[in-house]
């Protein structure tokens, strides 16, 4: 029986940019899904989801990872567990996360000698399969963890701040919302082409200023980038709600993160103002999360 684990992951900066080859900077954060893997007669998939087969409407990264597998290594029954913190489409990089801890799972179960890079390949093609367009930043975060520009795949100094993340607790997809991003730019691509680029372009300026641990100017430009997807149609009464209840608690930073519509918020705070920010967002009703930035990625965990 083998268990790995993978982080979850936080945008700074660029989400939905990235997509179309802008620059995005993205923090793993220490809130880790685990997977864990056993030989087994016939395929068994187990999560809060429920007990299933192979199924790709209930179990779609898991049991895409299952197949990709399949082309490593020679097995027919596999029972898979799997145990996460990560709440699903908020944002977190929950399914990177899953897909990332599976295949280093079942690359340690049946010693398939994948490296690092090669998960995270592997992974970013089975978010492509099944969300029909996908940056490879979540499964590179998840994979390699820390803070990281992609996608030049460029290590940059960690954070060592406080992280809050508020959760609307609403699902959002990513499928639909870069599906509904991508026909606003097919629609307008002289007013969508700039504001894209334009969120690219902070993420390339804003590499100074983590590497520099200048959190002020951080939280200045990330404003900017919330904006800036509000203007994109990924924002929500919900989301600004989180957002503004931060601002006005203290955080040096509040945005969308990830595919917006729903899911989550992340707040940068310093330590006097994290739990008094968590509150704030509580008191709108939604959850508060504190974590912070990990180095760690994918890891056995036994």
């Amino acid at each position: 029986m083998i268990t790995c684990s993978a982080p979850g992951k936080i945008y700074l900066f660029g989400e939905h940019a990235v997509v179309y080859g802008h620059s995005a900077i993205c923090c793993a954060i220490d809130i880790r899904t685990r997977v864990q893997v056993e030989k087994c007669d016939s395929i068994v998939i187990e999560s809060v989801l429920g007990r299933t087969g192979i199924d790709h409407d209930i179990h779609p990264y898991v049991s895409r990872v299952i197949e990709k597998m399949q082309e490593h290594a020679e097995f027919k029954g596999l029972r898979v567990r799997v145990d996460s913190k990560l709440p699903v489409g908020s944002g977190l990089g929950s399914s990177a996360a899953v897909t990332v801890a599976g295949i280093q799972a079942l690359n340690h179960l049946f010693g398939c000698g994948l490296q690092l890079e090669d998960i995270a390949r592997i992974g970013h093609s089975i978010e492509k399969e099944v969300q029909g367009n996908a940056s490879p930043t979540d499964t590179y975060v998840s994979t390699m963890g820390g803070v990281v520009m992609i996608p030049q795949r460029r290590k940059l100094q960690a954070l060592d701040c406080p992280i809050v993340i508020g959760n609307t607790g609403r699902f959002s997809s990513t499928r639909e919302l870069v599906a509904n991003v991508a026909k606003l730019k097919g629609e307008f691509p002289e007013i969508i082409d700039p504001i894209l680029e334009d969120i690219g372009s902070m993420s390339a300026i804003a590499e100074e200023y983590v590497n520099r641990k200048d959190y002020l100017t951080i939280g200045r430009l990330m404003n900017v980038n919330h904006g800036l997807l509000d203007a994109i149609g990924v924002g929500g009464p919900e989301l600004s709600a989180l957002v503004y209840a931060a601002r006005n608690s203290g955080a040096t930073a509040a945005k969308i993160t990830g595919a917006g519509g729903g899911g989550c918020m992340v707040a940068l705070a310093d330590e006097n103002s994290a739990q008094r920010i968590a509150k704030a967002i509580r008191d709108t009703g939604a959850e508060a999360l504190i974590t912070r930035n990990t180095g760690e990625g994918v890891r056995l965990e036994s």
